[in-house]
């Protein structure tokens, strides 16, 4: 089995990838074809090609959803929340009454349903 590391693409033939499908779409039927086409000769499937060419509409503001960036941002504030779970890092919140003794309120199996014990 192969490492999954191993058939990833530089950011630079991303983008030149991108690139050369906005530059040849008029010499294709559609979109899709000029992304097929190009796939093909870059050895990446063309739905690969295809989230490439949207995330970059996205970078660029021609597309509605999360850039790059704000994907990154979120990605950073998920890993560190996860951290701070796991290593109980996180500031907890202050008791307001820290030191005081606490009164549980208990139901009795034996008394009726309005009698509350304090314990």
């Amino acid at each position: 089995m192969t490492d999954p590391r191993q058939w990833r693409f530089l950011p630079e033939i991303r983008e030149r990838t991108v690139r050369l499908v906005q530059q040849h779409q008029g010499d294709h039927a559609s979109q899709r074809a000029a992304i097929s086409s190009i796939a093909s000769k870059i050895g990446c499937t063309g739905e690969t090609l295809r989230s490439w060419l949207r995330q970059s509409e996205r970078d660029s503001g021609k597309r509605a959803g999360h850039t790059s960036d704000d994907r990154d941002r979120i990605k950073a504030q998920e890993r560190e929340n996860r951290w701070s779970v796991r290593t109980g890092s996180y500031a907890r919140p202050t008791r307001s009454c820290a030191g005081q003794a606490h009164i549980l309120l208990r139901r009795s199996s034996i008394a009726g349903s309005s009698d509350d014990r304090l314990y």
